[in-house]
């Protein structure tokens, strides 16, 4: 025959409040932080997941932040293009007008070469356009400009190879090259501006000129297609990101926050089995014979 005792009485029952006080204080702590891992030793499997996924989230953040560059170098890139063509297109047009010798003067001829000229600025403006300190068609160089005219030559600094990582398994180039855009030193858009604006003022029938000039917009319109497709993928990256960091957090806090209402009930539910617990001990606990033998 088993014999309880008082003291035997006095130690169940401290185990069993102190079990009830520890559930108690396990889903307050989860409702604290909003966690339902709050170490390791809770979840082993989980945490594992919980770091795996987060590992993930950070290689996205990392991606986000080189779409983000990329798209800014694109479209620069693509601005630039836009306005060397329409500078390209003017150059055209005053072309075919200075074509027309029967009809213009010594002095019309120079109002056009001096229009030229100014399109020629532009162009070198455009073709040294700078991204963030860089220049989007030398990618490469640290040089100030990447076209630059020395006498009535040009010459065009660094290398272009600009790449952004933007997934796993995906670059994307986000510069040009200088030479292939605007024609190689010895035969670029520059010195073919230059040249009309020359024969112009020398009386040379330029109309022969007007077919170099669509050979040059041709140019810039064939790698301004390609800056387009870049930038279209760029976009297409930053959308799959986007949806790729909605899915890695939902399964993140699918695994490591709590559902708070189900936590709510349970820590009430705990509250009233630890209210139970000390209402039954006082009960149970009654003062012995010992205490009135004193």
């Amino acid at each position: 025959m088993t014999r309880i005792t008082t003291s035997s009485l006095t130690t169940n029952t401290e185990r069993n409040l102190q079990a009830a006080m520890t559930r108690l204080a396990t889903i307050q702590n989860k409702a604290g932080t909003q966690k339902e891992i709050g170490r390791p030793s809770d979840d082993p499997a989980g945490t594992a997941n919980v770091m795996a996924l987060r590992a993930q989230q950070r290689q996205n953040e990392q991606f986000s932040r080189n779409v983000q560059d990329a798209n800014g170098w694109l479209s620069t890139t693509d601005t630039a293009m836009t306005t060397a063509t329409d500078l390209l297109q003017q150059v055209r047009d005053l072309t075919v007008k200075g074509a027309n010798d029967g009809a213009l003067s010594p002095d019309g001829k120079e109002a056009i070469a001096l229009e030229l000229d100014q399109l020629h600025d532009a162009l070198l403006n455009a073709a040294n356009t700078q991204f963030m300190g860089r220049l989007v068609f030398a990618g490469t160089s640290n040089d100030s400009q990447a076209v630059k005219a020395v006498g009535g030559a040009y010459e065009f600094s660094g290398t272009s190879g600009v790449d952004r990582r933007i997934g796993p398994n995906s670059t994307v180039r986000v510069d040009a090259n200088g030479a292939e855009v605007f024609g190689p030193a010895d035969d670029s858009v520059f010195k073919l501006v230059r040249d009309i604006a020359m024969e112009l003022r020398a009386g040379t029938n330029v109309a022969s000129q007007i077919v170099e000039v669509d050979k040059r917009l041709q140019a810039v319109l064939g790698a301004q297609a390609t800056i387009g497709a870049n930038h279209a993928s760029v976009l297409a990256a930053d959308d799959a990101l986007l949806s790729d960091s909605v899915s890695l957090e939902a399964r993140r806090s699918g695994i490591e926050d709590i559902d708070l209402g189900s936590v709510i009930l349970e820590l009430k539910t705990q509250e009233v089995a630890y209210q139970a617990a000390l209402s039954a001990a006082s009960r149970t606990l009654q003062p012995s014979l010992m205490d009135f033998l004193r």
